[in-house]
């Protein structure tokens, strides 16, 4: 399972982490963002070690994701150095999340 991470934590878990990091954005009423939630576990243990991919809820932290300009869930964000890499939103495929972290990430 990917780990929560919280407006608190944002800078120290993902912004200064040495590994690439993939944070959906998400809200548990949000039927797209259940839809993808077993790719995104899945692709946590594929890439265990390689990238940290983590969850944040939407509703109970608004200031990270208001500072990413995010409008629309799910929209994940692929940090690298502390920076945005990729950004995709919407229920996308497995295949297409694993392209992009084997491109952008690794």
């Amino acid at each position: 399972m990917a780990a929560q991470v919280n407006d608190a934590g944002f800078d120290a878990e993902v912004l200064k982490s040495d590994l690439p990091v993939l944070v959906d954005f998400w809200a548990p009423w949000c039927g797209p963002c259940r839809a993808i939630a077993p790719v995104i576990d899945e692709l946590t243990q594929e890439f265990e070690g390689k990238v940290a991919i983590m969850k944040m809820n939407v509703d109970e932290n608004p200031a990270t994701p208001s500072k990413f300009g995010i409008r629309a869930i799910p929209t994940l964000i692929l940090f690298k150095n502390g920076e945005v890499v990729e950004q995709v939103t919407g229920a996308v495929s497995k295949a297409s999340l694993k392209q992009m972290l084997n491109d952008k990430a690794l």
